[in-house]
């Protein structure tokens, strides 16, 4: 954990432009920094691995069926989707 003086410093130098926390780039201040490290860190995962297995294989069920098809007419109804 950086001390206070060391996240100052790392915080002048973002502001300036520069990179301090690795996968920041872009990032205007040192916490903006973090906070889009960790979103390109969690980029990479696979669709299974964000919604986990069963929930991956439900989409799989759903996959070549309309939404009508999906939430049965009632729901479909009920939803307030416009029937022609």
């Amino acid at each position: 954990m950086a001390s206070g003086q060391e996240r100052e410093q790392q915080g002048a130098r973002a502001r300036q432009g520069k990179t301090v926390v690795p996968g920041g780039t872009g990032g205007k201040t040192l916490e903006a920094q973090g906070h889009l490290a960790q979103g390109r860190s969690r980029g990479g995962h696979t669709r299974e691995e964000q919604l986990g297995t069963e929930g991956y294989q439900e989409l799989g069920h759903h996959g070549g069926e309309t939404r009508r098809e999906q939430m049965g007419t009632e729901g479909f109804l009920y939803s307030g989707v416009l029937v022609v």
